[in-house]
């Protein structure tokens, strides 16, 4: 180990010159740059999102934007080419940028601006803006134009965005109401077309047919009875010649007998057959009391005596004609009433497919009812929403920390680069070194040889330096030094003055690497 120290150690004095060359190079180079770099300076602005002064409720009801999208929207609009280019313009922010193209300085302001969002859960959301330039009023400018616009930016977004959401409800109510107003003129001339069978007139619909049909029951009982009398009075005057008024003279008990069983026999003809023994024990019944009567009853005698009842023919015209206008009342009472009936029933009929249709209607008129109820309450909170946005009273941003003018440079470290190519030139120089001898693959030490041929000499013989020759080695290297130290200044310099200036090779340098 000692004896490979002592190997490199040796070789170094011929490798001195270059290792001395590429360490000064780095070092040289990193003092010129240090200090030909301009000043840089730097400022921010600190923006926070403060919680709403009222109702959080209310405000999100018309202003749902969270604050971290609320400061993404303003980042994007800062950033934007348009606001970017007018405030490089306003504040002048590149010394040359008379020269410089729309692109280089859009390009220029991005990379000098820095923008960084403080956002999580249970903590305060911040926004800080940064800007980087050579000048301290100029940074301080531009942070100020990127805070201002940025709260414009916020207070149009949420004023926009509450005037467009109370323009909506407006429309939206205005259109149900309208929609309303259509659906109700249907439904009533749909009630206007279908009165008779509207199912909430159906109760009254089947006490009015029940109070028909027993109407019509009563109607026919009279005419039945009214046809009765009308053969009643016709038999007692062909039997006796007199006419007796049923509402004056009461039947004998012979004549209501056979009343009821005339009656008897013609609702047993409407339902037995006519060979019914019913039918015929109650036809040999009226036959029997009807001979009985005309046996009983006086007869007729000469023509003095027919002159005589005269008057009992014409009140028996009377009589059979206050019957047959009774009779006829009836009829036409009993044809009404059969007419009414036929009408409500087919109303009764029609009255559930009404139901249906107007349950339908009525239906969809109490969804759009809801629509416009809802409408009506989220326009009321639009309304108290924009007078919120208005008055600044909802969730807004405010500068925490103001922009100030810096009053020293931010960057650059001038030491840090100095140091760092001091650091790159060591590294240089023990890389050539390293690279010299890992590609010298000659035989120098006896270790190569027993590497090399596999043979363990028995001594070796170091080469033999006279005087002269020490002192030729060591001048050519304090020459070599010389030519080192002078000629690395002098490329440098000539790089300089007639390439590129070594800040500005170094930018471009930084710029690859990154």
């Amino acid at each position: 180990m000692i004896s490979d120290v002592r190997f490199y150690l040796s070789l170094l004095p011929r490798r001195l010159p270059v290792m001395v060359v590429l360490f000064l190079v780095s070092s040289i180079a990193s003092v010129i740059i240090a200090q030909r770099l301009p000043p840089m300076y730097s400022t921010s602005a600190t923006l926070l999102v403060e919680s709403p002064q009222i109702s959080e409720d209310l405000v999100r009801s018309t202003v749902q934007v969270t604050a971290s999208e609320q400061l993404q929207v303003i980042q994007q609009r800062l950033l934007t080419r348009s606001n970017l280019l007018d405030i490089a313009r306003q504040v002048r922010v590149f010394p040359e940028q008379s020269t410089m193209t729309p692109d280089e300085i859009v390009e220029g302001m991005r990379d000098a601006t820095n923008i960084s969002l403080s956002i999580g859960r249970d903590q305060v959301t911040l926004m800080v803006i940064s800007f980087v330039a050579g000048t301290p009023q100029t940074v301080a400018d531009v942070v100020n134009q990127y805070v201002n616009i940025g709260l414009e930016t916020n207070s149009a977004f949420r004023t926009n965005l509450s005037e467009d959401t109370l323009a909506f409800f407006q429309q939206e109510g205005q259109r149900l109401s309208d929609e309303l107003g259509l659906q109700n003129a249907k439904i009533v001339q749909f009630k206007n077309a279908n009165a008779d069978a509207l199912p909430e007139n159906l109760e009254f619909s089947l006490d009015r047919r029940s109070l028909l049909q027993e109407r019509l029951s009563r109607s026919e009982r009279e005419k039945q009875s009214l046809e009765a009398q009308r053969a009643n009075i016709q038999r007692i005057y062909e039997a006796t010649g007199i006419v007796n008024n049923p509402r004056d003279t009461p039947l004998s008990p012979e004549e209501a007998q056979l009343n009821q069983l005339e009656a008897e026999l013609r609702v047993a003809r409407s339902v037995y057959a006519a060979t019914s023994p019913r039918v015929r024990n109650l036809q040999v019944q009226v036959d029997a009391l009807r001979a009985q009567l005309e046996a009983t009853a006086p007869r007729d005698g000469g023509s003095d005596e027919r002159d005589d009842l005269n008057p009992q023919s014409a009140a028996l015209t009377i009589s059979l004609a206050e019957i047959d206008g009774r009779l006829a009342n009836a009829v036409q009472d009993i044809e009404d009433t059969t007419e009414e009936l036929e009408i409500l029933q087919a109303s009764i009929e029609k009255t559930p497919s009404i139901g249906i249709v107007l349950s339908s209607m009525e239906r969809e008129h109490e969804n759009t009812q809801a629509l416009y109820n809802a409408a009506a309450s989220r326009l009321a909170q639009a309304q108290a929403s924009q007078r919120v946005e208005l008055s600044a009273k909802g969730e807004r941003i405010t500068v925490l920390e103001a922009a100030s003018v810096p009053s020293s440079p931010s960057s650059p470290n001038r030491t840090q680069i100095v140091a760092l190519g001091i650091l790159i030139g060591l590294g240089l120089a023990a890389g050539f070194f390293a690279l010299l001898e890992l590609l010298n693959q000659s035989i120098r030490r006896p270790g190569d040889i027993i590497r090399a041929l596999n043979v363990t000499p028995l001594a070796t013989l170091p080469p033999i330096e006279t005087k002269a020759d020490k002192r030729w080695r060591r001048a050519k290297l304090m020459i070599s030094i010389l030519i080192v130290t002078a000629a690395v200044p002098a490329a440098l310099w000539a790089i300089d003055t007639y390439y590129m200036p070594l800040d500005l090779l170094y930018e471009k340098i930084k710029d690859r690497l990154t």
